[in-house]
């Protein structure tokens, strides 16, 4: 990961690039730091006017860097998230890997994204949308990677903060390694995220995943439980104490 300096050169980069989406917080792009390289995602916190100066720098730098902090020890510890390509603390903007793909918010049809920043993926609304079946996975083998990634996450101790299906992409096959086809479910979207080995936090991360997919995800019952399935075969015995945690904050 480089950490650069606010530059003429990031300002330049960042008016090049194509807005994706805005949310409260952030503006997301797709750009490119090269002509013809492959692209990048450029997520910028932008100034926020009714913060004092001083106060909004602080707060941007170190959202912008506690974001990267989180996503790199996500993939030191080999859970499936994007690749982090450089930050502008300076300026807050995050370069992270470009997702080719879809949200699974959207593969499971609950319709628009609204109007949320989301990372690599902004939803068009066409005639030619990916379906589920164009993903060559059946709706109990998604919930089963996400599930998984979740647990490597809550394993390498880290809370995403916000977990929801507008907040997880599966790569599109034509995306992929065609030698090995195995398909890639991606956690994305670390603003909110941070480190703690308490079974609370792991706990409240998985409260919020359930009633994620209770409001946006009709008759979702068994989809949450096939997430739950797949999580507590990957946490193991550590299962236990967060499974009771969660039981007795609903």
């Amino acid at each position: 990961m480089a950490v650069v300096a606010a530059s003429a050169s990031t300002t330049a980069l960042l008016n090049s690039s194509t807005l994706i989406s805005q949310g409260a917080e952030a503006k997301v792009y797709r750009s490119s730091l090269h002509t013809g390289s492959v692209p990048i995602l450029l997520k910028h916190r932008f100034a926020k006017q009714y913060r004092h100066p001083t106060l909004d720098s602080t707060l941007t730098r170190s959202r912008v860097v506690g974001e990267a902090r989180a996503l790199l020890r996500c993939l030191r510890c080999g859970v499936s998230v994007p690749g982090v390509r450089f930050v502008d603390q300076a300026s807050g903007i995050l370069g992270i890997e470009w997702i080719e793909g879809r949200t699974i918010r959207f593969l499971l049809g609950s319709g628009d994204e609204g109007d949320g920043a989301h990372d690599g993926d902004s939803e068009e609304d066409d005639h030619d949308v990916d379906s589920l079946a164009d993903y060559e996975v059946s709706k109990d083998e998604l919930m089963n990677m996400v599930g998984t990634e979740i647990a490597k996450m809550h394993l390498a101790d880290i809370i995403h903060g916000d977990l929801t299906t507008s907040n997880m992409m599966l790569s599109h096959p034509s995306s992929l390694n065609h030698s090995l086809r195995i398909q890639k479910l991606v956690l994305i979207d670390f603003g909110l995220a941070y480190t703690s080995i308490l079974v609370e936090d792991k706990a409240v991360d998985l409260y919020v995943l359930e009633r994620a997919f209770a409001s946006t995800h009709p008759a979702s019952e068994p989809l949450f439980a096939s997430v739950l399935d797949a999580y507590k075969r990957k946490m193991g015995k550590d299962w236990t104490a967060i499974g009771r945690r969660l039981e007795d904050g609903k």
